[in-house]
C-alpha cells in the first residue's frame, strides 16, 4: 500500500513523502477498508511536528479522517497451537455478525487516514450516508458531532434563539452554521475575508461580520438591535467558538446566553473576566467530544442518530473545499500546508484513486 508514515518528526508538511508498505490484513476486531478519500485537519500539523497531545511511538502514518470501501471484515485463523493468527491467506470469518460487509461504502476515523489502506474497529466507523461521495464523508466524523454536541446536548439551542459562530467558514464552522439552522436559529456567523464570508451565507448564515474588525461586538449588538425583539436586543443567546473569542464575545451576548468553548484555533487560551458572566448571568460551557466515548458512552449514538437524521432531511450537507482540488497522496503535503495558512474554508480533502496503493498505482 501506500502511505504517508512518519518515521521522526518533521518542521512542517513540506517535509513529508508518500512511501510503500506492506498493506494490512484484518484482524478479530478490525475493517480493512480500500480509503477514497482523507480529511486534513489541524491536529494533523501539530501531530506530524510532535506538538499534539496525543503521539503514537514512532513510526507511525499520519491522518485520521477517511472514507472508504470495505474490502475485509474482522476475521481470525486458528493455527497449529491454537491460537488465533491475522491472515489474508486462508481467513476464516469469525461467527460475530459484522454490521459491514465487503463493498460496503464507509466513513470514519482511526490513526494512519493518510494511506491507501487502513484498519478500523466497527465502533470507528459509520455507513456513509445515501448520496454522498466519499470526498463529503470524509469530513463528517470530528466535525458534525462537535457542532452537534455542542449546540443541541450542551447549549440546548432552541427556536427563535440567535446563534453567533465563530470562524464560521472551517470545518467546524460550517457544520454549526447548518445545524443551528436546522434548529430554527439565526446565525450570525464570522470570518475574515470576503470569500469565506460568502460561503457562510452559502451554507445558510443569515448574517456575516469580518472579526479582523475590532468593532465586530458591536456590529453584531447593532444587528440584533435592528432585526430582533425583546431581551434579544442585548445581543445574541449562543456563541460558538472554536478560535478562542469569548473574552470580546461577551460584549455582545444576551441575558442568559451560553458561550460554548469549542477550541483554541487562534492560538492562545484565554482568561476570562468573571464579572461579567456574573453580570448577565451567562453560563461558559466547555465541549471536548472526543472524550465522550470514554465519559459518556450512551450520549455517542444519540448525537449520531441527530446528525444522521438532518442528513435525511437535507437538513446537513458535505462542507468539501472545492475552491482546490487534491488528489493522490503526493498532493497532501500541498493540502496541509494550505490549512495551515488558513487559504481554505471547510474541510480540505485528499482523494485517492481506486486503485492508488494496489501494485504501485497511484494515479487517479
Amino acid at each position: 500500500m501506500k502511505a504517508v508514515q512518519v518515521t521522526k518528526y518533521v518542521s512542517g508538511p513540506q517535509d513529508l513523502a508518500v512511501t510503500t508498505l506492506p498493506t494490512p490484513t484484518p484482524d478479530a476486531t478490525k475493517y480493512l477498508i480500500k480509503i477514497h478519500a482523507a480529511g486534513t485537519n489541524f491536529f494533523d500539523l501539530l501531530q506530524i511536528q510532535g506538538k499534539y497531545q496525543h503521539q503514537p511511538p514512532l513510526p507511525w502514518i499520519s491522518g485520521m479522517e477517511f472514507a472508504g470501501v470495505v474490502i475485509a471484515t474482522p476475521t481470525t485463523k486458528k493455527g497449529s497451537s491454537g491460537a488465533i493468527a491475522s491472515s489474508l491467506d486462508g481467513i476464516v470469518s469469525t461467527t460475530r455478525n459484522h454490521q459491514f460487509k465487503v463493498g460496503d461504502r464507509v466513513f470514519g476515523a482511526s490513526q494512519g487516514a493518510y494511506a491507501s489502506h487502513i484498519l478500523a474497529p466497527e465502533s470507528n466507523i459509520f455507513p456513509i450516508p445515501e448520496g454522498w461521495s466519499f470526498k463529503d464523508a470524509c469530513g463528517l466524523y470530528v466535525t458534525a458531532p462537535t457542532a452537534y454536541g455542542a449546540l443541541v446536548t450542551r447549549a440546548n439551542t432552541q427556536p427563535g434563539e440567535w446563534v453567533l459562530v465563530h470562524a464560521g467558514a472551517g470545518g467546524v464552522g460550517l457544520s454549526a452554521v447548518q445545524i443551528a439552522k436546522a434548529l430554527g436559529a439565526t446565525v450570525i456567523a464570522t470570518a475574515g475575508s470576503e470569500r469565506k464570508r460568502q460561503v457562510c451565507l452559502d451554507y445558510g448564515a443569515d448574517y456575516v461580520v469580518d472579526y479582523r474588525d475590532k468593532s465586530w461586538p458591536q456590529k453584531i449588538i447593532e444587528l440584533c438591535k435592528k432585526n430582533r425583539t425583546g431581551n434579544g436586543q442585548q445581543g445574541v443567546d449562543v456563541v460558538y467558538d472554536p478560535v478562542g473569542m469569548i473574552e470580546p464575545s461577551m460584549k455582545c451576548i444576551a441575558w442568559n446566553g451560553r458561550l460554548l468553548v469549542i477550541g483554541f484555533a487562534g492560538g492562545s487560551i484565554e482568561k476570562v473576566a468573571l464579572n461579567r458572566v456574573l453580570l448577565k448571568n451567562i453560563s461558559i460551557v466547555g465541549i471536548h467530544w472526543g472524550q465522550y466515548a470514554n465519559k459518556e458512552k450512551e450520549t455517542v449514538p444519540v448525537v449520531w442518530k441527530g446528525i444522521f437524521d438532518l442528513i435525511k432531511a437535507g437538513k446537513l450537507k458535505g462542507i468539501t473545499y472545492n475552491d482546490k482540488q487534491y488528489k493522490g497522496l503526493e498532493s497532501l503535503p500541498q493540502a496541509l500546508i494550505a490549512l495551515g495558512a488558513r487559504d481554505t474554508w471547510g474541510k480540505v480533502v485528499v482523494e485517492l484513486g481506486e486503485h492508488e496503493g494496489e501494485d504501485g498505482r497511484s494515479k487517479l
